[in-house]
């Protein structure tokens, strides 16, 4: 039995190794769906910054309120803007970013996929003359490997402001001296990490959403699971690539 679902994972992970091979293979060979990477870079951009823009907000200020306790203790208030940029450019804004974008988006991706295929839209596609893996799943990919970086670069930004309001509360900081001490401590290597984990968080939500409705199992119960499936597999797998990055970097830097 435990060798059977062993070997049931294994296959899971070859089909997955075989999916993402074909992407980058469609990814460079014509026609090219411009229009619906725009479309879906809207659907996966404009459409979430409602949601964004308050979980980032939210965060800023939270954080803020949580980490002035312990530096009082120590008399460095003085040094919390400088701890809040850190913390929110190097980890909690693509961190944040992605994990709002795996629920949202990689469980939209994975049960819109999941219900054409269910209803054989897909196969009615190829009928039609259309490349379905082309026009569904690589312009998703694609949107959400360049619309989370960019969502990331707005949470760290609302981020910090809501950040600059509370420190601004509590101590009187000003617009000036805060972000003075924001891009003092912030260098070209935490941006770049940032924008590079983000663009992995990206590639992860959008294949890991494709795969799991493309291959979604036929009736409306495998619509669900497939979408659930993305939440879940998506989630799982930008933490380790946190992890990865965060271990690299500090390589980097040692």
């Amino acid at each position: 039995m435990i060798s059977k679902k062993i070997d049931q994972k294994l296959i899971q992970l070859g089909d997955l190794h075989h999916f993402i091979m074909r992407f980058f293979k469609e990814l460079f060979m014509p026609p090219y769906e411009f229009k619906e990477i725009i479309n879906q870079c809207y659907e996966i951009g404009v459409k979430s910054l409602p949601l964004i823009s308050l979980t980032g907000f939210i965060t800023g200020i939270v954080f803020t309120n949580q980490s002035r306790p312990s530096l009082e203790d120590f008399g460095a208030t003085a040094m919390l803007p400088s701890l809040i940029a850190i913390a929110i450019v190097r980890a909690l804004a693509p961190l944040v970013t992605a994990l709002i974008a795996a629920g949202k988006v990689g469980s939209n991706i994975g049960a819109e996929l999941g219900s054409m295929k269910v209803t054989e839209q897909i196969d009615a596609m190829e009928v039609s003359g259309t490349n379905p893996f082309k026009f569904l799943v690589v312009s998703r990919v694609l949107a959400t490997t360049v619309m989370i970086p960019i969502l990331s670069c707005y949470t760290g930004f609302v981020g910090l402001m809501g950040s600059f309001l509370n420190v601004y509360q509590h101590e009187s900081v000003s617009f000036i001296s805060f972000f003075d001490q924001v891009f003092e401590t912030v260098t070209f290597l935490d941006i770049f990490q940032a924008i590079i984990k983000a663009a992995f968080f990206g590639f992860t939500i959008g294949i890991v959403g494709c795969y799991q409705g493309y291959n979604s199992s036929k009736g409306t119960e495998g619509v669900g699971k497939a979408a659930n499936a993305a939440v879940v597999a998506s989630m799982f797998l930008i933490f380790i690539e946190e992890q990865l990055v965060v271990m690299i970097v500090q390589a980097i830097r040692g």
